[in-house]
C-alpha cells in the first residue's frame, strides 16, 4: 500500500483547490525524485473512484508502458490505446511483476497513452473524446497550446487538466500559463529540493568538478533553447572527455552504481568500452537500443550486474530507473528543466547511501548553479521574467581554488565553504570592489575613505548655490532646492532600504563582508557606489525598489 507524506496530500489538496476556485487546467510542481507519480496516480484513483471517464497522456509514446506500471502498482484497472504488439507488451510485463496479473483491460474508463499515437487516432477516437472528464499528462512543461501536446489536450473539450513537472520552466522562454503560450490556470508548488532534503525525502549531494578541455560555445545553444547535437558532437571529439570520464569516477566513485550522459551515440559506446577495459561493468543506451535490450540493461543496473550506464537524452525527464548514487554529466546543457533531471537522478534514497555525486566534466554547474537553490517558478514567458533585476539568491558559484578540493561554492562566500580555503587578491587587488568582488572589508583604506566620500550629498541650499555659480548667476533657487532635497530623500530610502537588507543578511546567518558580496553581484555595483552622489535620484529609487523587493521575498520565504 503507497501512503502519501503530508506534503504530497497537501500539493494534492492545492489541486483541487485550484480545480475548485475556477482553474480549468492545473500545473503541480515538484522535485524530481520528489514523488510525482505517487501524487498523479493518487488524483487519478480518487477520480476513478468517482466514476469519472480519465485520459493518461505519456508525453512520449516509449513512456506508455512506464504510465501503465505507476498505474498498476495501485492496482488500477486501465485501457492502453496503441498498437495491439505494444498492449500485448504491457500484459505480459504486468504478469510478470504482479504474480500472474494484469490491470489492462480495454473496457476500463481510465485510458493509458502516448500524445503521438492520440493524434494519429484522432478520427476514429472522436466520439470517446467528448466523453473523458479529466486528462492528466506528466513532464506537463511540454505541453503549450499550438504544440502536439496542446493540441492532443485540446481534443478533450469537456475535461479538465493537470500536468505534474520538476521544472515548470521551458528552454525556450515560453509561458507555460493559458494568458501566454500554455494551457495551464494555476499552478500548485510543493515542497522545494531542499525541503524534501531535511524530511529524508531525497539524500543530499555533492559535486566533483575534474578540470578537463572539454569546451564549447553559446553560439551552439539552438532556437529550443538547448545545445546543438552536431555541435556537442564536436565537442566531445576535440576534448578527451572519454578518457576523463573513466578516470575520474575511479577517482572518486570507484564501485558506485552510476548514470552517464553523454553527448551521442559514439561517444556513449565509447565512454563505456572505456569503463570496460578497466574492469568496471558498463552498458551505453540510447533511444535507437531495441526496447527489449533496454529494459535488460536496466533490470542489471538496478540488480547490480552492471556498474555504470552510459546514456543518451534517455534517462532525462520521464524515464524511470533505479536509484543510483552517482550522475556523471559528459553532456553539456544549456537547460533547466535538463540539468535538474540529471542531477535527480543521483538523489533518490536507497539503503546505505549517505550523498548522490555530480561528477560534472562540462561546466553545467557554473551554468545553472546549485540544483536546490530558490527557484522563482512562474506561468509566465521567461523574456518577461528576465526583465527583473538579479536576485541577492541567485548568486553564481565559483570553484574552489585548493588543489584538494575543487568543490563549487557561491561566489559570495569570501572563502571556501568546504575546506575553508580563501584565495588571496592579487597584489594591488585591494584597490578596487570590482578586484574583490565588492568586498568592502577588503578595500584599503584610501579607497574605502574615497567611496565614503563620494556617498555625502550636499545640502539643498549649497547644491543651489553651486548651481547658480555654475550658470554665471542665473536665478535657480526653488526649483534646485526642490530638486536637491528630493535626491537626499531618495538616497536616504535607499540607504534604509540596504541597511534592513544588511540586517536580513546577518538573520540568515551571513557577516557583513558576505553580505556586501551578494549586493556586487547581485546588482553589478558595491553598496557604497549605490550611494554615491553621482547617481540620480531616479537611481537611487530603482535600487531602492530592487532591494525592498529582496526583502519582502525574503520575508515572505520566512513565513
Amino acid at each position: 500500500m503507497i501512503t502519501l507524506r503530508p506534503d504530497q496530500i497537501k500539493l494534492k489538496n492545492d489541486a483541487y483547490t485550484a480545480w475548485n476556485s475556477g482553474a480549468r487546467n492545473v500545473l503541480a510542481v515538484m522535485p524530481t525524485g520528489g514523488g510525482k507519480s505517487v501524487v498523479l496516480t493518487d488524483i487519478i484513483a480518487d477520480k476513478l473512484r468517482m466514476g469519472r471517464r480519465q485520459a493518461v497522456i505519456a508525453h512520449r509514446n516509449e513512456l506508455v508502458s512506464q504510465l501503465s506500471n505507476h498505474l498498476a502498482q495501485r492496482e488500477i484497472i486501465h485501457r492502453i490505446i496503441a498498437p495491439s504488439e505494444i498492449i500485448q507488451g504491457i500484459v505480459n510485463e504486468h504478469r510478470q511483476e504482479y504474480n500472474g496479473r494484469s490491470f489492462v483491460n480495454q473496457s476500463a474508463i481510465t485510458s493509458v497513452a502516448g500524445i503521438d499515437t492520440l493524434l494519429a487516432r484522432k478520427d476514429e477516437l472522436e466520439n470517446w473524446f467528448p466523453q473523458v472528464e479529466d486528462w492528466t499528462i506528466d513532464e506537463g512543461h511540454h505541453v503549450l497550446a499550438e504544440n502536439k501536446w496542446g493540441r492532443g489536450a485540446a481534443l478533450f473539450k469537456n475535461a479538465v487538466g493537470l500536468g505534474v513537472t520538476a521544472t515548470p520552466q521551458r528552454a525556450d522562454g515560453k509561458g507555460l500559463g493559458a494568458h501566454h503560450d500554455g494551457v495551464y490556470n494555476s499552478m500548485v508548488i510543493g515542497l522545494r529540493m531542499r525541503q524534501l532534503i531535511e524530511i529524508g525525502a531525497l539524500t543530499d549531494y555533492e559535486f566533483a568538478l575534474p578540470i578537463g578541455d572539454f569546451t564549447i560555445d553559446d553560439d551552439a545553444i539552438t532556437e529550443n533553447g538547448d545545445y546543438s547535437p552536431k555541435k556537442m558532437r564536436e565537442a566531445s571529439k576535440r576534448s578527451h572527455i572519454t578518457g576523463d570520464v573513466v578516470i575520474e569516477y575511479i577517482k572518486h566513485a570507484i564501485g558506485k552504481r552510476a548514470i552517464c550522459f553523454a553527448t551521442d551515440v559514439e561517444t556513449a559506446n565509447e565512454i563505456a568500452q572505456n569503463f570496460k577495459a578497466y574492469g568496471v561493468s558498463a552498458e551505453a543506451v540510447s533511444a535507437k537500443t531495441p526496447t527489449v535490450i533496454r529494459r535488460e540493461y536496466i533490470k542489471r543496473f538496478r540488480d547490480g550486474r552492471i556498474t555504470v550506464l552510459v546514456n543518451v537524452d534517455l534517462f532525462g525527464e520521464g524515464f524511470d530507473v533505479p536509484a543510483c548514487e552517482v550522475v556523471i554529466m559528459a553532456r553539456p546543457t544549456a537547460s533547466l528543466a535538463v540539468y535538474l533531471q540529471q542531477i535527480g537522478r543521483a538523489m533518490r534514497t536507497m539503503f546505505g547511501k549517505k550523498y548522490g555525486l555530480i561528477i560534472d566534466h562540462v561546466g553545467n554547474w557554473k551554468r545553472h548553479g546549485f540544483p536546490d537553490k530558490p527557484f522563482k517558478w512562474s506561468l509566465d514567458r521567461r523574456e518577461k521574467r528576465a526583465k527583473k533585476k538579479p536576485d541577492d539568491e541567485l548568486i553564481e558559484l565559483t570553484r574552489c581554488l585548493n588543489p584538494s578540493c575543487g568543490k563549487p561554492y557561491e561566489r559570495s562566500s569570501p572563502f571556501c565553504t568546504h575546506c575553508g580555503f580563501a584565495p588571496v587578491p592579487a597584489p594591488g587587488g585591494r584597490g578596487t570592489p570590482e578586484k574583490v568582488d565588492g568586498d568592502l572589508v577588503l578595500l584599503d583604506r584610501d579607497a574605502l575613505e574615497k567611496l565614503r566620500q563620494m556617498t555625502m550629498l550636499e545640502s539643498p541650499e549649497k547644491a543651489a548655490a553651486q548651481a547658480v555659480f555654475a550658470s554665471g548667476g542665473v536665478r535657480i533657487g526653488a526649483a534646485m532646492i526642490e530638486r536637491q532635497t528630493a535626491k537626499i530623500a531618495a538616497q536616504a530610502r535607499l540607504s534604509a532600504a540596504i541597511a534592513q537588507w544588511a540586517g536580513v543578511q546577518n538573520a540568515k546567518g551571513r557577516s557583513d563582508q558576505e553580505g556586501y558580496r551578494r549586493f556586487y553581484l547581485a546588482m553589478g555595483f558595491d553598496v557604497l557606489t549605490a550611494l554615491s552622489k553621482e547617481r540620480s535620484r531616479e537611481d537611487y529609487e530603482e535600487t531602492a525598489t530592487i532591494v525592498e523587493g529582496w526583502i519582502k521575498r525574503a520575508m515572505d520565504d520566512a513565513t
